[in-house]
């Protein structure tokens, strides 16, 4: 297996899962659920697990990422949902982003040795997917830095006005994965859906979680389409 996709809970039930086989793989960091298909040996770890109910800040990375890696899994993409911290950045859009930020919370293999690695997202893979959603004709976004947050909670607006000069978008899962898929060799790149701007960007907007996941459902078609594409160019 070359690919591995790893997402949110709106890619249940989409077309790119269908007659995928239930999996659960353990590893020393914990059992991971996964959705495997056969057809182009695609190897999909749902984020936030079978239930849907795990939380951001309890979401065990290292454990998925070490999934991906004991499957025999060389690339990674991860889908993840953003919030805009740009005017120009429309919701409904989606961004390839090339550079993150995270200050804190990320998680390390390396919790007892001292070893050092320069975190990247995958410049070969950002290209695939950006040439895969280009010619699907979605509205897309070819680079932007991505700032993690620590959920569950969103940003504040101090918060928002202070990251919005250093990124372009704000979420709270891709820092941990990429880093992690560094730190094992693998390559990582992401695709996200903007599915709402980030807390105070429009002032008169009210900020409100299920207001975020109806607008990232109805961003699935388009996710959903380019993660179908990559699984025949890339897998």
């Amino acid at each position: 297996m070359t690919l591995g996709i790893i997402g949110g809970t709106s890619l249940f039930g989409t077309k790119f899962l269908e007659g995928a086989e239930e999996r659960e793989v353990d590893t020393k960091y914990g059992t991971v659920y996964l959705l495997f298909t056969a057809a182009h040996e695609v190897v999909f770890i749902p984020r936030h697990g079978k239930e849907r109910n795990i939380p951001p800040h309890r979401i065990n990375y290292k454990a998925n990422i070490m999934a991906f890696k004991e499957l025999g899994v060389e690339k990674i993409i991860g889908a993840t949902s953003v919030g805009s911290l740009k005017r120009a950045i429309k919701p409904r859009s989606l961004i390839v982003p090339h550079d993150y930020i995270s200050l804190c919370s990320i998680p390390s293999f390396y919790d007892d040795e001292l070893v050092h690695v320069t975190p990247v997202l995958d410049e070969s893979l950002r290209n695939t997917i950006i040439k895969v959603a280009k010619d699907s004709g979605m509205d897309l976004v070819e680079k932007g830095v991505y700032f993690q947050t620590v959920g569950p909670r969103l940003e504040t607006k101090a918060e928002v006005n202070f990251i919005r000069d250093y990124a372009d978008v704000v979420g709270m899962s891709m820092a941990s994965e990429a880093t992690l898929a560094t730190e094992l060799g693998l390559r990582y790149a992401s695709i996200s859906t903007v599915d709402n701007y980030a807390h105070g960007i429009i002032a008169e907007e009210e900020l409100d979680y299920e207001k975020i996941v109806d607008a990232a459902s109805k961003s699935m078609a388009d996710l959903e389409k380019v993660l179908m594409k990559l699984m025949e160019v890339v897998a």
